[in-house]
This record gives structure tokens, C-alpha cells and sequence, in this order.
């Protein structure tokens, strides 16, 4: 009990580095049977408090109880509370039945030993993109079942472009990306916009620069490290980027896109409803590799897990739980509210057949990476933090890209 505790604490720890610490809340794995026999209630919890009882997400979550003959009670958390809260819910012998959380919270979890293999649940993941469940997988076993994906491309608008006489066929490096971005300026319009904050997600914006570059996290100050960070730094430096995105969350970055003064936003899947409703023209790129390319992006989405449970006869209802959650039937609908693309391709067919706006994004999400991918697992976080934070200190101007990225290779090295 000793070294499972201090498993929690190591843990609670390295997921503190992506989200703050908070307390313990939320529901319990109890159930109303007294045997564990599947009836009484089971718990749930999920990243989605904007998503209510009466959304559509809400009521598949009951629906999926009802097929499995419980009620399944959801709590939903912000996705920056929700690991946290898992790991002390665990710690206290009351984590629930099902989660659904961040993909790079997966490793955490499993490192704390609280999460099932979906192979000993004998969960079907077959059909699963490799990409998209190997941001769940740890040597070679995987502890959850992705309900979609998403991730990062450029969004341009098209009538600022062709203002500033830029084809945006014609972006195909950092070099011509650039270029784009001096005629824009030039023309009097902006020129991209994104997120740089201090937080996981100013690392979830810097990954395709860096990765296109060639960068390795493992390495963080190389000199292709040190080329990604240039860019960014440069394009602050000569007006390309406004400096408000070390203040910029994803949402606030793309709140200046939606303005029409911005050439560029680099933004995600999740964001494809409100593109709809800017007002103007819009289309999509894959984020450029330095040297020509797509870059590789990071896969943002969650995974549906089963937490350890004393009561091992619970498996049974929480396996048809999230074998509802995750059937191609309801990951349609529910990838396609969400905008995700889905992690089969059966299901992606689909959602392009129903919107070929999500073509690119498709594609984009076949060439991604799983963040704690690589065998990075629960070190993601100790990179991540120090990447931020030389991020922001060179886009600040209080450290060279070269010093920022040396001091974070050091700090990440120590983690």
C-alpha cells in the first residue's frame, strides 16, 4: 500500500506539470448491489461540462447505462482537473467505473497503476487507427479506446490572401510561409495568429514547428529545436505574429482569426463549426515542414478507460459501457458534434461523405503523433513544461531561442 501511494503521489506529481493541482471531487465506484452484480449505478466521468443532460453527448451517456441495465451517473470535469482528481479518487479506493480523459493523461494514469488493459477487459481495438491509439498505448499494451481525434492546421482566409496577391498553393515551406506573411503585411492585413501560452497548450501549438523542423523531444536544444523557435520568435519580432499570443489560449487565438484581419490562424478540428460562422471565406492547409512537407502534428482527443476496481465483477458493465461509447454507430454522431475525426476509417468515410470539409483533417490526423508517443510516456510532461517556458521566454525577448531551449533541455533533464 506503501509503494502505491507513493506510485499516486510520483504521479499526482508529473500531472501536475500539465494542469494545477486541485482537490478531490466527484463521484465513487460504488454500486447500489451489494454483490456487484450489474445493476444499481455505475460512475462516469468526462472532460465536457459545456455539454449538458439534454446535449447529445449527455443523453448517449445514459442511453449506453441503459443498454448495459445500470444507470450510469456522469460527472463531468474541465479536462485540467479531471487527471488530477482521477489519480486522488484512486488514491482514496473511490475512482469510477469509466473515464474519459486526455490522451496524454493515459501513461499517467497507467504508471499509477489504476488503469485496466483494454486486452484483459477483451475490448476490441482492431479497427483503430495505429496513431491515434498509440497515444494509449504503453509497451505495447493499450489502456483505453479512443473515442476520436483531433488536431492542428492553418486556416487562411482567403480573401485577406488574395489581397496581398498570395496563392495559398503556394505555402509549401517556412520560407514561402514567410514570404506570405511579409505581402500581408505589406498589404495591411495580419499576419498569423496562435497560441503560445504558458501551458500545455502553448506546447500543443509548438509541437508541428518543432517536429517539422525534425526536432526530438528528447533534445530539445538542437539546432532544429532552436530553427523552430527562430521562426516563431522572428515572426513576433518583425509584426508577422501579434505579441499578444503569449497571452493567447487556442480559443483566443482563434477569436483574432475570426476578426477577417488575420491571413493565418493555426488552430484545430474543434473549431470547424465556428469557421462556418465568421463571415468570410476560409479554407484549410496542412502545417508546412521547414523544408517542404507536411509537418507532423500532435493528436489531441480522449480516451475511454476503465479504472481498477476492488469489485473486479464491475468489468463487465463498464466493458458494455464503453463498448457503446466507442461503437462505430455512436462515433459518428458523436465525433461529428464534437468535431473529431473519428479513429477508424470505416467512420472517417463516413464523416467525409457527410462533410468534405473534414478531408484535410483526415488526412492531417493519418500523419499525426501521439504526444507521449516514442516511448516518452510519462516524461512528456517533464518536456513539455520546460518547452513552454522557453517558448515564452524567447518570444519575450528575455532569452535567446539557443539559451531558452539549453535551459529547458537542462530542466527536462533533471525531471
Amino acid at each position: 500500500m506503501i509503494s502505491t501511494r507513493r506510485t499516486l503521489l510520483a504521479a499526482l506529481a508529473a500531472v501536475g506539470t500539465l494542469v494545477p493541482l486541485t482537490a478531490c471531487g466527484g463521484g465513487s465506484g460504488s454500486s447500489d448491489s451489494s454483490d456487484g452484480a450489474p445493476s444499481g449505478t455505475y460512475t462516469f466521468w468526462d472532460p465536457y461540462p459545456q455539454l449538458d443532460a439534454s446535449s447529445a453527448w449527455g443523453k448517449l451517456v445514459t442511453s449506453c447505462g441503459t443498454k448495459a441495465g445500470v444507470k450510469l451517473k456522469r460527472t463531468p470535469y474541465d479536462t485540467t482537473d479531471l487527471g488530477n482528481k482521477a489519480l486522488l479518487a484512486a488514491q482514496q479506493g473511490n475512482a469510477p467505473d469509466v473515464m474519459l480523459v486526455d490522451n496524454p493523461v493515459v501513461s499517467t494514469l497507467v504508471e499509477a497503476g489504476i488503469l485496466n488493459k483494454t486486452g484483459d477487459l477483451g475490448l476490441d481495438t482492431k479497427s483503430i487507427q495505429k496513431n491515434i491509439i498509440g497515444a494509449g498505448t504503453i509497451d505495447g499494451d493499450a489502456y483505453g479506446v479512443p473515442i476520436g481525434a483531433n488536431t492542428l492546421a492553418l486556416y487562411y482566409n482567403k480573401k485577406v490572401l488574395s489581397a496581398a496577391h498570395v496563392d495559398p498553393a503556394s505555402v509549401k515551406d517556412w520560407d514561402s510561409l514567410t514570404a506570405a506573411l511579409q505581402k500581408v503585411k505589406a498589404a495591411g492585413k495580419k499576419g498569423i495568429t496562435f497560441s503560445a501560452i504558458n501551458t500545455e497548450e502553448g506546447s500543443f501549438q509548438f509541437l508541428p514547428w518543432f517536429w517539422g523542423a525534425g526536432g526530438d523531444l528528447t533534445q530539445l536544444d538542437s539546432a532544429k529545436g532552436v530553427a523552430a523557435l527562430t521562426l516563431w520568435q522572428q515572426w513576433v519580432d518583425k509584426g508577422y505574429a501579434p505579441k499578444d499570443v503569449l497571452q493567447n489560449t487556442q480559443t483566443t487565438a482563434w477569436q483574432e482569426f475570426a476578426t477577417g484581419d488575420y491571413a493565418f490562424g493555426e488552430n484545430g478540428t474543434w473549431q470547424l463549426g465556428n469557421a462556418d460562422k465568421a463571415g468570410f471565406d476560409y479554407g484549410i492547409i496542412n502545417i508546412p515542414g521547414q523544408k517542404g512537407g507536411s509537418a507532423p502534428v500532435p493528436t489531441g482527443g480522449e480516451f475511454v478507460t476503465v479504472p481498477v476496481q476492488e469489485d473486479t465483477a464491475r468489468y463487465d458493465v463498464s466493458k458494455k459501457i464503453v463498448t457503446c461509447l466507442t461503437s462505430d454507430e455512436n462515433l459518428l454522431p458523436t465525433d461529428t458534434t464534437l468535431m473529431y475525426v473519428a479513429p477508424t476509417s470505416a467512420v472517417q468515410a463516413e464523416q467525409v461523405k457527410q462533410n468534405p470539409k473534414l478531408k484535410p483533417w483526415v488526412d492531417a490526423v493519418a500523419a499525426a503523433r501521439g504526444r507521449t508517443s516514442g516511448g516518452l510516456g510519462t516524461k512528456y510532461p517533464t518536456i513539455s513544461q520546460p518547452m513552454w517556458t522557453a517558448v515564452q521566454a524567447a518570444l519575450s525577448g528575455s532569452k535567446s531561442p539557443q539559451d531558452a531551449l539549453a535551459a529547458a533541455q537542462s530542466s527536462a533533464q533533471k525531471g
